[in-house]
């Protein structure tokens, strides 16, 4: 008992602290109904459109869906998205509605929306309340008696799915799987099919509260293994676990290779750490598959590593979680999309950052990733929310209203112009009630430039971005404000300007601090002074030279967060 506390299962600081799901979890429950005993494997999935990937892999190792949707509230975008993929796997869908003890709560109206969106009947929907545990009986009886159990021979040789892993400093990997044919016993000699290695099960278990060992585990289950596994890369999601002996014909059908949304460099504040982050970074891509990484290496910062998220607020979690739980200091480069550019001589080249735009005589066009957005908001906010999107260079698609206040609307709009604050924006203009939900449609030419930041005339790459043509001078000219406030006086002024190619479309200047040369002198002739200040002169050239302006780290912090 002392153990307990709320969000059991949201259980990294994180979630707490925002309030949301990051991570999925599964967690194993018995139950007893009509004097049987059940074994119940639930999995708690996030819901934010960043973390859908969490959602498609726990959906793939299930037989059926919870869909809960918050009486107070109504359908989100995202609940629809996530909905999508659970009828895609044919899963068995029972809906649940929470929050009914809410003052604010609107039953009926939800009920509505429920029986529209599914086709089902108002006596499938079951009303809950975890805070009073009102109708969480009914939930596991329906899942007891709609859901179908799980499939699969215990005979069979044995074929089991992993779909997540995590890392244990004193265990090694420890990989969660579900077992869809076979039994597997402590001690037995496994391999993993796609790297092709074996490992011994030194501890297999469940999954309850905290890890349950056990001596064996047949189908249908879900459970842990623990091999002693030291490196990241032997251990990959989606992967099949069989044995050595009697291995399984074929291996299971993975999980589709996530694709990457927005991309950042990620540097080590001190270039010492360039091998801890690398580890690190193979660390949480266990625990986080959707995350990507390559090396690179940039003039400004060094070498690090371009990295690939599913949005914003997934390289805000990576960001916070690299610093919390490895204790690592990273500077974060301008994110920006992935960009299909044609070169005159016909090539089509991927780029993901700036420095990799071919040079303008060599380039013929760009075309850049759309997405169909879609929002849902109440009828009184529908206005700000249109001209949110079409500031964005959206054109709106569709508009349905769901109920009397509640309206979808869709829009076709670039992928690049979401990524900075669009969906903070949402939030703010339609206080909080917006969803958004999007994916990418197709590419489409663009008429986009790479704006360069040079101080002293030195080109600063972790500065550059990717921007279309109309917003180029508006950023440019902030930018440069941004940094003549951030980057501290030196003994000469440095130049600080926006450049479009060789064209300069932005300065500002920092003003050298002065030493007053010509105090000490009261009187005489002027020669004098002139000659003390030609003196402060060429050593201010020489210094010049020389001196180099290092940016700080709040620099490149402050130009993320701009609006």
């Amino acid at each position: 008992m002392r153990e307990l506390q709320a969000q059991t299962l949201d259980n990294m600081d994180l979630e707490r602290e925002r309030g949301i799901t990051i991570k999925s979890h599964a967690i194993q429950m018995n139950h007893v109904f009509n004097g049987e005993k059940y074994t119940l494997n639930l999995i708690d999935t996030p819901g934010h459109v960043d973390f859908s990937y969490e959602v498609s892999r726990s959906i793939a190792a299930c037989e059926g869906a919870l869909l809960i949707v918050d009486s107070t509230q109504g359908i989100q975008a995202q609940t629809i998205s996530n909905l999508y993929q659970a009828i895609d796997h044919d899963l068995e869908i029972i809906p649940v509605m929470n929050k009914i003890d809410m003052d604010n709560a609107m039953p009926e109206m939800v009920e509505d929306q429920i029986i529209d969106l599914l086709g089902v009947d108002k006596e499938d929907i079951i009303r809950t309340s975890a805070k009073t545990g009102e109708g969480v009986a009914d939930v596991l009886t329906a899942i007891i008696e709609r859901i179908p159990a799980p499939k699969g021979n215990p005979d069979e040789p044995l074929q089991a799915l992993i779909f997540d892993s995590v890392f244990n400093s004193f265990r090694g990997i420890i990989a969660y799987f579900r077992i869809m044919n076979g039994t597997i016993k402590k001690g037995d000699r496994v391999k993993f099919v796609n790297t092709g290695k074996a490992y011994d099960a030194d501890e297999i278990g469940v999954l309850k509260l905290k890890q349950h060992p056990l001596n064996e585990l047949s189908a249908g289950n879900v459970g842990y293994i623990i091999s002693g596994i030291k490196s990241a890369k032997e251990v990959k999601v989606g992967d099949t676990i069989t044995h050595t002996d009697r291995p399984c014909e074929k291996a299971i059908d993975g999980f589709e290779n996530v694709k990457p949304m927005v991309f950042a460099g990620v540097y080590p504040v001190d270039a010492d750490e360039y091998e801890e982050l690398r580890n690190s970074l193979e660390k949480l891509q266990l625990n986080d598959a959707s995350l990507f990484f390559e090396p690179e290496s940039s003039a400004a910062l060094g070498f690090g590593f371009r990295c690939g998220f599913l949005g914003l607020l997934h390289m805000e979690i990576i960001q916070e979680r690299l610093d919390r739980e490895f204790d690592m200091d990273v500077i974060t480069t301008v994110p920006n999309v992935s960009y299909k550019a044609y070169t005159t001589s016909g090539e089509v080249l991927e780029v993901h950052n700036p420095s990799g735009l071919p040079d303008a005589n060599h380039l013929d066009h760009i075309e850049e990733p759309y997405i169909r957005a879609q929002i849902i908001s109440q009828a009184e906010f529908v206005g700000p929310v249109m001209k949110l999107c079409i500031d964005k260079r959206g054109t709106l698609t569709n508009q349905v209203y769901l109920t009397d206040d509640r309206v979808e609307i869709t829009f076709s709009m670039p992928l690049g112009e979401i990524v900075f604050d669009f969906y903070d924006r949402l939030k703010s203009i339609s206080k909080g009630y917006a969803s958004f939900d999007y994916y990418v449609t197709d590419y489409k030419p663009a008429k986009l430039i790479r704006l360069d930041i040079l101080l002293n005339g030195e080109m600063v790459d972790a500065l550059s971005a990717l921007i279309h043509f109309d917003h180029a001078y508006t950023f440019g000219k902030k930018i440069c404000l941004k940094l003549k406030e951030l980057i501290p006086r030196q003994q000469f002024d440095i130049a600080i300007q926006a450049a479009i190619g060789a064209k300069i479309i932005a300065r500002e200047t920092v003003k050298a601090v002065r030493k007053d040369v010509t105090a000490k002198c009261y009187g005489g002739d002027i020669t004098r002074k002139r000659k003390l200040l030609e003196k402060q002169k060429k050593g201010k050239k020489r210094m010049r030279q020389v001196g180099n302006v290092e940016v700080p780290q709040s620099a490149f912090l402050a130009v993320l967060k701009m609006d």
